[in-house]
């Protein structure tokens, strides 16, 4: 074989190995946006239950009213921030976490509120929307985990850097829900 036979093949070679890198790249990418459209799927559908669960207490809350406002304020800033990246996100959706805990804990007040049908459910589904939340929040961040260690990581960071892959952003969660709850089981 002739030099400029084993050049061809060497660039070949080559070629075939960036291509293969770049699409392996552009699915781990891919991968990153579907993970956070399921996300936003599952906030969405939190936006929507919160303002009926804030009809359903109204009636009974008349004097915490500061309560169900903080709740619609944190929704609307947890809306407006869906299109300002994950970091600003999930800031504005902890800030409704928060929101939406002291109003349970104010609905736990109201022996009526807490035995309303419609206040139960829209608190269950809610329950579950969080749950649903929570482990989308860990696809992506799975996701987004091994798209950053595939660009970061040789051979492809050859190929990620000049054509524009970048380092995405992690989801990160509320910081109440890093800390251990506390469990008292001593009977009083």
């Amino acid at each position: 074989m002739g030099p400029v036979l084993i050049l061809v093949i060497v660039v070949i070679v080559i070629v075939a190995v960036a291509a293969l890198l770049y699409n392996g790249l552009v699915t781990k990418r891919n991968q990153i946006d579907e993970a956070l459209g399921q996300i936003e799927v599952q906030l969405k559908r939190r936006h929507d239950l919160i303002p009926n669960l804030v009809d359903a207490v109204k009636g009974y809350m008349n004097f915490e009213k500061s309560v169900l406002e903080n709740v619609t304020a944190a929704r609307a800033n947890a809306v407006a921030a869906g299109s300002q990246g994950p970091a600003q996100q999930a800031q504005a959706e902890n800030a409704l976490t928060g929101a939406l805990r002291s109003l349970f804990a104010v609905v736990e007040n109201y022996p009526e509120l807490k035995a309303n049908q419609n206040v139960l459910e829209l608190q269950e589904q809610l329950t579950t929307t969080e749950n649903q939340i929570s482990f989308s929040r860990q696809h992506y961040n799975a996701t987004v985990l091994d798209y950053n260690n595939s660009i970061q990581t040789i051979p492809a960071v050859l190929v990620a850097g000049p054509l524009g892959f970048t380092k995405r952003e992690f989801f990160d969660a509320e910081p109440e829900a890093a800390e251990v709850p506390k469990v008292d089981l001593s009977l009083s």
